[in-house]
């Protein structure tokens, strides 16, 4: 049974642009497989911590000598990465704020960036080990920005890569602020790529 891995970040929950985005992705993909699982990950109702000084030391501690708060620590970790490994598609909704992807993603990102567990250094440079996974990313901005401007793409896609996962479409909403029109004309934008990336029947 295929698994999709839903991971919300906006702070508005089900109201934010990227989370409808991502739902949309979902029914679309749940049309093209009705026996597949769709897990959830809420960044904002079930936000993870901020990584620390104690977090990190608790990842790089020796399983044999661990306390039970560094235990505590990893555990938690692994059930992001397990959740993770468990799913064949992940679903990413992305808002811009400030510029950049939301806190609470990358707190999700420092968790889920383990050496020798989702990667490895080797003598030719780093290795993913989250391999096998198709990954569709939607981003939503208030205003429109160009190669030079877009800090979130080329970040996620470079984070996404690092752990092994290469197969990655990124579905653009912009201009969401400027007004009605432009609004609608993006949103109306990405949910036909959407319709093109996940199509209602294989056939089509």
């Amino acid at each position: 049974m295929s698994t999709l891995l839903k991971i919300h970040s906006s702070l508005t929950g089900p109201q934010g642009q990227s989370s409808q985005l991502v739902e949309r992705l979902a029914q679309q993909w749940q049309t093209r497989n009705p026996d597949g699982r769709i897990l959830t990950r809420d960044l904002a109702a079930e936000p993870v911590p901020h990584l620390t000084a104690e977090r990190f030391q608790a990842f790089l501690s020796d399983p044999q000598t661990r306390t039970p708060e560094q235990q505590a620590i990893v555990d938690y970790s692994d059930a992001l990465i397990a959740e993770l490994r468990s799913a064949d598609v992940i679903v990413l909704g992305v808002p811009m704020y400030n510029f950049s992807i939301p806190s609470t993603l990358r707190a999700y990102f420092d968790h889920i960036a383990r050496a020798g567990v989702t990667f490895r250094y080797t003598d030719q440079g780093s290795e993913g080990l989250i391999t096998g996974k198709k990954a569709y990313v939607a981003i939503t901005r208030g205003g429109y920005y160009d190669a030079a401007t877009d800090t979130q793409t080329p970040y996620v896609r470079n984070f996404l890569a690092f752990l092994g996962i290469v197969d990655v479409e990124f579905i653009h909403a912009e201009g969401l602020a400027i007004g009605e029109q432009a609004r609608e004309r993006s949103l109306t934008a990405a949910h036909h790529k959407i319709a093109q990336l996940l199509p209602a029947t294989l056939a089509a």
